[in-house]
This record gives structure tokens, sequence and C-alpha cells, in this order.
């Protein structure tokens, strides 16, 4: 998978484009990821990406860095074993499509705010 653009709201993964929240798997992109409280992350929100474990897990928390990422939520995904990051949906992607070719990684993006 490669993210060809972003902008806000708007994202395109491998030649298509999604205008809402997206989690992007190694084989798969779930489009309209929705999380129990919009602009804060909670574990039940990643239960796929917890079910798929993988090595890194980016989380792109807006556009302007909106969405918050609670410290227990991200001690609970390193306790799983996966490297965590959290950025600016800007910030994520780049780091996205410079180690997904290297390493089994997901992606949480929250596409605007």
């Amino acid at each position: 998978m490669r993210i060809t653009s972003y902008s806000f709201g708007r994202i395109t993964v491998d030649d298509r484009t999604y205008t809402s929240d997206i989690i992007i798997f190694p084989d798969h992109v779930k489009s309209s990821w929705w999380r129990l409280e919009g602009h804060l992350l909670q574990i039940p929100d990643l239960k796929e990406v917890i079910d798929a474990r993988p090595d890194v897990l980016i989380i792109g928390t807006g556009y302007y860095g909106t969405m918050r990422v609670p410290d227990e939520v991200i001690q609970h995904l390193r306790s799983l074993g996966m490297d965590v990051h959290v950025h600016d949906s800007k910030k994520a992607v780049e780091l996205f499509n410079k180690i997904s070719s290297e390493r089994d990684v997901v992606a949480a993006l929250h596409l605007t705010c």
C-alpha cells in the first residue's frame, strides 16, 4: 500500500481516494473508520488493529492534530509489542510511506481537523 496524496479530508491510497477516516492494513483499507468519541482515541476503536498485531502502528491525529491519543492507549499498544508513532496526519502519511515497504505497518488516520 502506498499513499499517493493527502490533504484535509481527502487521501489517496493505491489510486483509490477516500474522504473519511481510514485504517490502512498491509493488504486492505478499512474506510469510514469511526471512533466511540470522534476526537478521542480509545482502545476499542483499534480492535481490528490489535487483532492484526502489526509491528508498527502509525496514528494520524488529523490535519491539525486535533484527535487526542491518551498515554494509556499508547502504553497498552506498546505492551502488546507494537512500535507506536503518533503524529499529525501529514507527518503520519510521510512516515507510513517511508517505512511501509520495510516493516509490517498499519496506519490509523483521522483525515480532518
